[in-house]
């Protein structure tokens, strides 16, 4: 016991005491910055595989963004990732990011559905869907989970049947063998559900936007409560994205 408590005391706290403060490292990137410094932007918007650059103006669309950096690289002097990782939003329209706006992203407390707030302020329990992910983000949404990040304190949960669900997590870009089922997973959660899109994947369809095999025609019919972007979302993205909804779900 002794030991036990000596190793305890030398490691110190194994979860992180405050996830809203929390400061990733490098080579983490998080929400991007643009300058208003002139460059080319054909050239730069070329340089993205999925079309998340815009060029009038300058602008990167996190929902498409794969954060693999490289019009940072290339551009130093316009584009630039800090490491804030609290990019959840509830407005698509809040995901893309124009030049000259350094502006923090956050959850649209209008577009919060009325039906939903006095449920889920203190308690939240999803049900993941891998609909052809390759893993990346659902690892990430496990490490939520874990002694570090500890989202269970908060009372957000991930469980097995989604009908002990709140709603969906959804990773991956949808593709047409899990369309289906997605559906069901989707039908089988009480009303009033949410839907959360995990990843740039989710949220675009990502680097595999044009492949033939997807099916993502179920989130044109659904309305989508939170959009949790990266490649993958990082645990603290997804734990802050939660509690942002949540917490002005408490709020009157």
């Amino acid at each position: 016991m002794l030991k036990a408590l000596t190793i305890l005391k030398h490691h110190g706290p194994q979860y992180i005491p405050d996830v809203t403060a929390a400061v990733v490292p490098s080579p983490f990137r998080g929400r991007p910055v643009i300058s208003k410094v002139p460059v080319n932007a054909a050239k730069l918007a070329a340089l993205c595989p999925t079309g998340a650059i815009g060029t009038d103006p300058v602008s990167i669309d996190l929902g498409k963004c794969l954060f693999c950096g490289e019009c940072a690289f290339r551009y130093p002097e316009k584009i630039a990732f800090v490491n804030d990782f609290k990019t959840a939003t509830n407005d698509p329209e809040r995901l893309i990011i124009r030049e000259g706006n350094s502006e923090p992203i956050r959850v649209n407390p209008e577009l919060i559905r009325e039906e939903i707030k006095p449920l889920f302020s203190r308690s939240l329990k999803l049900r993941q869907i891998s609909a052809g992910g390759d893993n990346s983000a659902e690892l990430e949404l496990n490490a939520s989970s874990n002694a570090n990040f500890d989202m269970g304190r908060f009372g957000l949960e991930f469980v097995a049947s989604p009908r002990h669900a709140d709603g969906i997590v959804l990773t991956g870009p949808l593709s047409e063998n899990m369309a289906e089922a997605a559906e069901i997973c989707l039908k089988a959660i009480p009303q009033p559900r949410l839907v959360i899109l995990a990843g740039t994947d989710a949220i675009s369809g990502g680097i595999f936007r044009n492949v033939g095999t997807l099916r993502r025609q179920l989130l044109e019919r659904i309305s989508v409560d939170l959009y949790l972007p990266g490649n993958p979302p990082h645990p603290l993205t997804i734990v802050n994205g939660l509690l942002s909804l949540t917490r002005y779900a408490l709020q009157p």
